[in-house]
């Protein structure tokens, strides 16, 4: 997984970074530590200059079922043999987030 310091977010959003700890602090995103435990953001959180559409719900949802950010990361990236795009953030990628919405509903219970 491909991990963007806030700064590089910032210039992917085409934004300041204060807007992207702003949106980190709303759940529109959750934060990753790189090797060198920089906070960061997934790569793949951004598509067409924008958080992937349905993200911030599904982070949302997982938040209420108690996940840590870190549970998030993991949840969104793992492979899921029942989804045809093999992980939750591949299927939001490819504008499948009402069935990623359920699964994370699911998951929350």
């Amino acid at each position: 997984m491909e991990l963007l310091t806030i700064p590089d977010v910032a210039e992917a959003l085409g934004t300041d970074v204060l807007a992207v700890h702003r949106m980190l602090k709303e759940g529109d995103f959750v934060e990753a530590r790189n090797a060198n435990g920089v906070r960061c953001v997934p790569a793949d959180f951004i598509q067409d200059g924008a958080a992937v559409k349905g993200l911030p719900s599904v982070i949302s949802l997982l938040r209420d079922g108690r996940f840590s950010d870190a549970e998030i990361v993991d949840w969104l990236f793992g492979e899921d043999d029942s989804l045809a795009q093999g992980s939750a953030m591949a299927a939001l990628r490819a504008n499948h987030g009402t069935e990623v919405k359920r699964r994370a509903q699911a998951a929350s219970l």
